[in-house]
């Protein structure tokens, strides 16, 4: 007999959340309610009542284990619908799992026995429909379960996302300016972000186009290896070359300084010799003038090297007028000519020093190959590098490189040059500036390097090493007082800072060296060679006696030194040549001389030497009327003696005192004096002008 107390008892102990499941669910689960209905059927009272004994029974009997299977099922649906329904859980002994089946009592037998037989077939149908329609509900309430869990989900969320709106709370006022302000603010952000990106794309773009280029050059490149051994020879050839000059370097400067020194030995003969010679000629003059003015007779207290010293002097005069006489220069003032001669054994002794110099000079390359000591080849493979490979010859800075490689060669091709002589070699006729001119004109050609640093090599070299050693030459050798080293002197100069300006170095520090070092030496031969005494007018009146001579001589060595100076115009700035001509010189040593001398022709002849040496720039200006200021003293002078003149018989010297000033542009001066001293046939000298 099946026993579907079970059944009933899950069907009467629903818990309340089922029932409410049922309840809010009917029309949904109407139609599994009819098909229910339809299948089960429902047991009469007798049943029912049968049932409740044998579970009583069941509940007393503990100690064995039913053999009864269906029994055991029974118990299995009943433990699952009890755990569907929390509200009808079974007692504990319904829980337990009965391992042997249990003995049946009298009544039971009894029962069984009159059940009718024809109910143990229709016992097994009813198992498999119960065990469908339990399946059923199981599902449905799983469904339903499903359902609410979703509607609690929505529930939740919904009440987590609602918020009062507090009514409390002010806004600031709203309006479509500021709307529109704020929505351009935001797209000016935009712009500016997006002009960025576009930026950052193109700079990409760039980038791979020029690692494309790159790959694609270095993939149809096929000539690596010989690259590869070209950069290698030059690298050794650069090393090679630079341990030559470092070993040879030494032995260049070694006869550098001796050149220098031999040089400079004879040029502080010559100037000793000179400040002797003036030394002993003035102590010997005021000795003589201090015996006319004591007595006429009596022995002079000179020194015993003084004769010989006057002889020697007297000598080499002589000697010069009989020069001057021979090449016909018969207008020449006695002081104006250098006296620079040797005698005969200084001058072996000179060439023969200066020989062993040059044969040390010549043999300092003789064991070099001429690749390593020839600057014509030394630049070729220079030229080599830019021809083939431009781009990493000029990211080497090799512009920069040869000046400091070519510096020890170039030094001693300057070894035996001296700018002080009129017969020295100029600069552009050398070799090695020769060679350099080549190389910087192939570095034109090439149309890829037209502002290229190649053609600052040469203002590099002239910078680095020529003014250098020409500053030398200027400190310690040069001797203001010489015209011919003052000539030769400026035209080097000149060509070399011609040089620099057409490279574009107009201003470096190598030329302010020079000039300034120029200035400096002018300054001292100012200062220590410039000498003209001062004697009575009753002992220089006699032109024959030789305090006017020795007077006479000073006062046209100082004109010549004036005349040196002054030829640096164009060099020097004009400010710097007028304190120094004018106002250090003419002011302070030619006028006291030309104010204690007597008017006369000579004075105006003084006095127009020196106006001829003026540089003619100072006074091209046409609507100047006075002169420059450092000229008023000699203005002063000359009008003084243009009075003085006019009461004599001097009227040709009157004149020239006009055309002086006229040609220093001291046009008001020259005019107040003819219109004082009534010289109206002077005035059409100023008209011409």
């Amino acid at each position: 007999m099946v026993d579907l107390s079970t059944d009933e008892e899950s069907e009467t102990h629903h818990s309340p959340e089922s029932k409410d499941d049922h309840s809010s669910s009917s029309n949904s689960s109407s139609s599994l309610e009819e098909e229910f209905s339809s299948v089960v059927n429902i047991p009469d009272a007798a049943f029912i009542q049968a049932a409740r004994r044998k579970r009583e029974l069941a509940r007393t009997q503990e100690d064995y284990i039913s053999l009864d299977v269906k029994h055991t099922s029974i118990i299995t649906g009943m433990k699952k619908n009890s755990d569907e329904d929390p509200e009808s859980e079974p007692d504990d002994h319904e829980k337990r799992i009965p391992f042997t089946p249990k003995p049946q009592t009298l009544r039971q037998r009894m029962a069984d026995e009159t059940t009718p037989r024809n109910e143990e077939t229709s016992e097994e149908s009813q198992e498999d429909e119960t065990q469908d329609i339990w399946e059923r509900q199981q599902m449905r309430k799983a469904v339903k379960i499903t359902e609410g869990r979703d509607l609690d989900l929505s529930y939740n969320s919904e009440s987590q996302t609602v918020k009062k709106f507090d009514t409390s709370t002010s806004f600031p006022p709203v309006n479509l300016e500021i709307i529109k302000k704020q929505l351009n603010t935001r797209l000016t952000l935009l712009q500016d972000t997006h002009r960025s990106h576009l930026r950052e794309y193109e700079k990409y773009i760039q980038d791979v186009k020029s690692s494309k280029n790159t790959i694609q050059k270095l993939e149809n490149s096929s000539n690596q290896a010989l690259n590869f051994k070209f950069y290698k020879s030059m690298k050794i050839y650069v090393e090679n070359l630079i341990d030559c000059l470092n070993e040879k370097i030494i032995r260049i400067q070694e006869i550098e300084s001796s050149m220098h020194a031999l040089l400079l030995k004879q040029a502080m003969t010559f100037m000793k010799r000179r400040q002797d010679e003036l030394k002993h000629e003035s102590t010997y003059l005021q000795q003589l003038s201090r015996k006319a003015e004591t007595s006429t007779n009596g022995s002079l207290a000179v020194g015993e090297k003084t004769p010989w010293i006057l002889e020697e002097i007297e000598s080499r005069r002589s000697q010069r007028r009989q020069a001057r006489a021979l090449s016909g220069n018969c207008d020449h003032q006695e002081g104006t000519s250098s006296d620079d001669e040797l005698s005969l054994a200084d001058m072996i002794d000179f060439q023969k020093t200066q020989g062993e110099i040059l044969r040390d000079h010549k043999q300092i390359f003789e064991d070099v190959h001429d690749d390593f000591c020839n600057i014509q080849n030394i630049l070729l493979k220079f030229q080599q590098w830019r021809e083939k490979f431009p781009d990493s010859y000029y990211e080497a800075f090799i512009s920069l490189c040869i000046p400091k490689l070519l510096n020890p060669l170039i030094r001693l091709q300057l070894i035996d040059w001296n700018p002080l002589k009129f017969d020295a070699v100029g600069l552009k006729q050398m070799p090695w500036f020769t060679s350099i001119e080549e190389y910087m004109a192939s570095s034109m050609e090439d149309s890829k390097k037209e502002d290229g640093s190649d053609k600052k090599i040469m203002s590099a070299i002239i910078n680095k090493t020529v003014i250098p050693r020409l500053t030398d030459f200027v400190e310690f050798i040069w001797d203001p007082l010489s015209t011919s080293q003052t000539t030769s002197l400026i035209t080097h100069c000149t060509v070399i800072l011609e040089e620099l300006s057409t490279c574009g170095n107009e201003v470096s520090k190598g030329k302010q060296d020079l000039l300034k070092s120029i200035v400096l030496r002018v300054k001292k031969a100012i200062e220590d060679d410039v000498f003209i005494p001062l004697y009575p007018k009753s002992t220089i009146e006699n032109k024959t006696s030789p305090h006017s001579k020795f007077q006479e001589r000073q006062f046209w060595s100082s004109v010549k030194l004036f005349r040196n100076i002054l030829l640096w115009n164009g060099l020097l700035p004009d400010d710097t040549l007028q304190e120094l001509g004018l106002g250090k010189l003419l002011n302070r040593y030619l006028m006291t001389a030309l104010l204690t001398a007597s008017p006369g022709p000579d004075v105006v002849k003084k006095c127009s030497q020196v106006t001829a040496y003026l540089p003619a720039k100072w006074f091209q200006s046409s609507a100047m009327r006075t002169s420059i200021p450092q000229l008023e003293n000699f203005i002063q002078f000359l009008l003084q003696s243009a009075q003085k003149l006019s009461r004599s018989e001097f009227r040709d010297e009157v004149k020239e005192i006009i055309l002086i000033l006229v040609k220093i542009k001291a046009l008001n001066q020259a005019e107040s004096f003819i219109e004082e001293c009534h010289l109206d046939h002077l005035k059409s000298v100023i008209k011409e002008v």
